[in-house]
């Protein structure tokens, strides 16, 4: 169970390691070494890396393929071999995911761009008061979910993708104006090449509960904007760079293992949320 959130007009620092992590993981992060082997399978046993996706998602994955190929003819490659190869593995990853196949979180491609995800919350918290707010919204409106878009950059995976609400509109769960989401893994400095996209999936659903997001309804939807996104995400980096961030973690989802381990108590050296001068953020909640 989560314990109690901070106020909502407060950031916090994702705990994405465990007691037993340095066990269970390489200490460098930043090598992608460990995804390669996480596959390796003895020879005569070897799996196709499509095992286990549908045929649905299959055909999605050949179209992708085939548009690389005739972009490469017409000299109008976009992205970056790193970067596609690994949206490539990632999308696999997810088609394959019990998670994916049960429900939770759905995927699309903007206009078949592997580099622009639509991404929809379908299941959260059934004991949260934002599960409820989404159940009156599909009576309202016809939609029960929330909708996220993930945009990636030629230097992915060592940059994180830049991640916004698209709708509803919410207040509280770490929302900035515009839709941007106040979390560290998302920025630089919090991000890891190791991360997978699922498990930011996860931990962003999971921020959202623990912040007690509320859907409001009746709000004029042109506030959530790419642009004002960009610059509330922009002025997050900037508050954060001078102030640190708090090291209290609510997050339970292990980014690298997508496992919920046992959770460390915050140090109480550290810096807390209310060190943080609050009128900072008025601007961007």
């Amino acid at each position: 169970m989560l314990d109690q959130p901070l106020p909502a007009e407060q950031c916090t620092q994702e705990d994405v390691s465990s007691e037993d992590e340095d066990e269970e993981m390489p200490e460098d992060t930043e090598d992608l070494d460990h995804y390669e082997m996480k596959e390796e399978e003895p020879a005569e046993g070897k799996k196709s890396e499509d095992d286990g996706i549908g045929k649905e998602n299959l055909a999605i994955l050949e179209k992708i393929k085939k548009n690389q190929r005739q972009d490469y003819l017409n000299g109008a490659v976009s992205g970056s071999v790193q970067a596609t190869d690994r949206l490539m593995k990632e999308l696999r990853d997810i088609y394959r995911s019990q998670s994916f196949k049960g429900g939770n979180y759905a995927v699309e491609l903007v206009n078949d761009s592997l580099y622009d995800w639509n991404v929809k919350l379908l299941k959260v918290d059934q004991d949260s008061a934002l599960h409820n707010d989404l159940q009156i919204l599909k009576e309202k409106e016809g939609a029960d979910f929330i909708l996220l878009n993930f945009s990636f950059k030629d230097n992915f995976p060592f940059d994180p993708p830049f991640v916004r609400v698209v709708s509803p509109v919410l207040s509280g769960g770490y929302v900035l104006g515009g839709g941007a989401i106040c979390m560290e893994l998302l920025t630089k400095q919090g991000w890891s090449s190791a991360y997978s996209i699922e498990s930011v999936i996860m931990q962003i659903s999971a921020t959202l509960v623990k912040g007690k997001a509320r859907v409001q309804f009746g709000a004029n939807k042109s506030q959530y904007s790419l642009t004002r996104a960009q610059q509330s995400y922009k002025s997050l980096v900037q508050i954060h760079e001078k102030n640190g961030w708090a090291h209290h973690s609510p997050f339970p989802y292990n980014l690298q293992a997508g496992t919920h381990p046992r959770r460390k108590m915050a140090n109480p050296g550290a810096s807390s949320p209310s060190s943080f001068p609050r009128h900072h953020w008025t601007n961007y909640l």
